[in-house]
């Protein structure tokens, strides 16, 4: 296919992904409308309200809508333009993103034909020189990801009870890329780049004077760019590095190497313009296993990526614990705390007769969160070997090097437990409304009985009750590993999920 071909396929696909998106919020905002209605009864009269991205009004081209019913046109228009050197991207919607550790990140939304060119032009630069990037560089690659990054860590520190580690962040490494740097890049280091894409390069970097722009493809590539020189010097070092994007830890036995390789990291923060954040960088430090005494600054755990690593497990990362549990507590809320607030209960559905649609909900919820629609049954199945194969798609799919069982006990604990509280502050507002179900399931069950109960109850000739285990669906992601590989088991959207909480 020719180039006017190529952005009309490119750009009709990014319209219809757009649309997909919008549709699927869409039925999303409905269910949880009708959800809502059921949930409070007569005493809930908000009405559905769709918005769409304020963006939209900006331009057309912003509407998937209106670019799928022109994308032809459109794709006409633009190859004519690059091929005589006159594109420019159309205008930019700038939107702040609050940060963790506070401040705002700034992401660039393109009108969809310009992303489209984006996307196209990355591709094809991917295609051609992704052989040439370091095999530690995990980010924005097809044939890398984090769940690769993560193994290969704990498999090189498992071998040893002491590791000298440097762990550093930049601050604003998009925003803060020297453009004299990159340019230079072209030139340098055997990477394939045309003169056509040259030029679409510095027509996305026109109107910035330093940086590249975060939320387009084609940075994406950049960045992996403006890296290599900085992966190779590691690699000449001989130390052990991990880089995803601006994250990046490095590990070795020999503490000369890495106060070398601390070195070279300055010296890139010096070369390409970008300054390293000294208040999230933790420097270099040794990672021992727990019990062993050291001589230097000693850690038993490192972050990276959503995970914590130590010498001899895999973890969730305590603050990505924190978002579980909250989103977990909210669907309790939501379903079992929330609807009891109002004055009045009319249209409610009222437990009755060992019965609670409420909590039928919130359980049904919680598993979708936690196994992606997966029941107990099918996971138990699995892990018997009765069943061959089955696809994750819940939270736990976004971790599934786990392997520290103790945590995995600890939050099935704390789910029962949360579980528990939650029942009985429903049962005493219950009591406030004028329903005493002290004496009806769930709210008669002690802490210890509520497992087992909802385990046995049927509904529909399914266990819909059931309390899911963290545990549970680790052991059968770790078995989806060995017998299937990382990228069969891990989340679809493990590319896109955000690891950085």
């Amino acid at each position: 296919m020719n180039l006017e071909q190529l952005l009309s396929e490119t750009i009709k696909e990014e319209a219809k992904k757009l649309i997909d998106r919008y549709h699927a919020y869409h039925n999303r905002l409905h269910l949880e409308h009708v959800r809502n209605r059921k949930r409070f009864g007569h005493s809930y009269t908000k009405k559905k309200e769709v918005h769409i991205p304020d963006y939209w009004a900006k331009d057309k081209k912003f509407n998937p809508f209106h670019v799928l019913r022109k994308h032809k046109s459109i794709a006409h228009s633009i190859a004519k333009n690059i091929e005589n050197r006159t594109y420019k991207p159309g205008e930019v919607h700038l939107k702040k993103i609050p940060k963790r550790g506070g401040g705002e990140r700034t992401v660039s939304i393109y009108q969809i034909p310009d992303a489209a060119v984006s996307k196209l032009f990355f591709n094809r630069l991917l295609e051609k020189n992704k052989h040439r990037f370091s095999s530690f560089s995990y980010a924005y690659r097809n044939d890398r990801n984090v769940h690769f990054a993560i193994q290969d860590i704990f498999v090189d520190l498992s071998l040893s009870e002491r590791m000298f580690i440097a762990e550093f962040d930049f601050s604003d490494f998009f925003g803060t890329i020297e453009h004299r740097f990159l340019y230079e890049q072209f030139q340098k280091n055997g990477f394939y780049i045309s003169q056509e894409e040259k030029y679409i390069i510095r027509a996305f970097l026109l109107d910035r004077k330093v940086g590249i722009p975060q939320g387009t493809s084609i940075s994406l590539f950049l960045a992996n760019l403006c890296c290599w020189n900085f992966d190779q010097a590691l690699e000449r070092e001989g130390v052990k590095f991990s880089r995803y994007a601006d994250d990046t830890i490095v590990w070795t036995r020999d503490y000369s190497k890495i106060c070398n390789a601390f070195n070279l990291i300055t010296e890139f923060s010096k070369n390409a313009g970008v300054r390293i954040n000294v208040k999230k960088s933790d420097g270099i430090s040794l990672l021992t296993k727990d019990g062993l005494k050291s001589e230097i600054v000693s850690k038993k755990n490192l972050d990276f990526l959503g995970y914590s690593l130590s010498v001899d497990k895999v973890s969730i990362k305590s603050t990505s614990i924190v978002k579980i549990k909250k989103q977990i507590s909210y669907l309790l809320y939501r379903n079992l705390i929330q609807p009891l607030k109002n004055r009045s209960l009319a249209g409610q559905s009222i437990p009755a007769n060992d019965k609670d649609e409420n909590f039928l909900r919130a359980m049904v919820q919680i598993r979708r969160y936690m196994y992606g629609g997966l029941q107990d049954s099918t996971i138990k199945n699995f892990l018997s070997g009765r069943s061959k194969r089955i696809f994750f798609k819940g939270v736990m799919s976004f971790y599934p090097l786990v392997t520290d069982e103790q945590q995995l006990r600890e939050l099935d604990g704390w789910l029962v437990s949360v579980i528990y509280r939650s029942l009985k502050l429903r049962s005493r507002l219950l009591n406030q409304h004028g329903y005493n179900r002290n004496y009806n399931f769930p709210f008669k069950q002690l802490r210890d009985e509520l497992v087992p109960s909802c385990a046995r109850i049927k509904i529909n000739g399914k266990k819909l009750l059931e309390i899911p285990s963290f545990l549970l669906i680790s052991k059968a992601l770790r078995k989806g590993l060995v017998e299937n590989g990382i990228e069969r088991v891990m989340n679809p959207n493990s590319q896109n999920y955000n690891y950085r909480w």
